[in-house]
């Protein structure tokens, strides 16, 4: 219903999707063909970047940081996650994807029912919010923005690469306005520098409707 409300709207206007998400997960819930799908396709905040099918361009987290501190950073989430107690814990709890680490204290191959338990908990114990605010002050040095987004997780990457990164790839001059909608638009949360940023039109949504 979705994606054919969006066919519809391409008729009208420009359409573009941005998301924290590596491509294969992005093809997996929009559909495998959303560089064609989309006038613009960003993936990891725009890390990797398409305009009508042909890709604009890629960064990655590990040739900006280096090994030795990406090592150091993987390092101290593992430990921070094993000392902690939840209702449960499964598996993969850091994603390596091109532009961020993504890191989820439950593991992402939780089900559906457990990844509602964690939200419900995570709401009232503050545990990825913690989280984030211990390895802000250990990591200081790299210059990392701590982003909390979805239900889960939050995600790891340098400043600057958070989901304006993207903007870089619109011709500033193409359009008259540049309207963004999301859901996490709190400070803290995942949407929010591309919500107030002054070349956007921001607009908090909590679902399709």
């Amino acid at each position: 219903e979705m994606l054919a409300f969006i066919e519809e709207l391409k008729g009208v206007i420009d359409v573009g999707v941005v998301g924290g998400s590596d491509l294969p997960k992005q093809m997996e819930q929009l559909g495998d063909d959303v560089r064609d799908r989309f006038r613009y396709s960003f993936s990891e905040n725009g890390l990797v970047a398409y305009e009508c099918g042909e890709q604009l361009g890629s960064q990655t987290l590990a040739a900006h940081l280096g090994e030795e501190n990406l090592q150091e950073l993987i390092n101290f989430a593992m430990l921070y996650i094993a000392s902690l107690k939840m209702p449960v814990k499964r598996g993969t709890f850091i994603e390596f994807r091109t532009g961020m680490l993504n890191i989820s204290p439950i593991g992402r191959n939780c089900s559906r029912e457990e990844r509602n338990t964690f939200e419900a908990w995570d709401r009232e114990s503050g545990c990825r919010q913690r989280m984030v605010d211990v390895m802000r002050r250990q990591f200081e040095h790299l210059n990392l923005t701590f982003s909390i987004g979805g239900q889960i997780s939050f995600d790891c990457f340098p400043n600057g690469w958070d989901k304006t990164y993207c903007l870089q790839f619109i011709d500033a001059g193409a359009y008259d306005e540049i309207h963004f909608f999301g859901d996490k638009t709190h400070e803290g949360g995942n949407d929010h520098e591309i919500f107030v940023h002054e070349r956007t039109i921001g607009h908090a949504v909590s679902s399709p409707e």
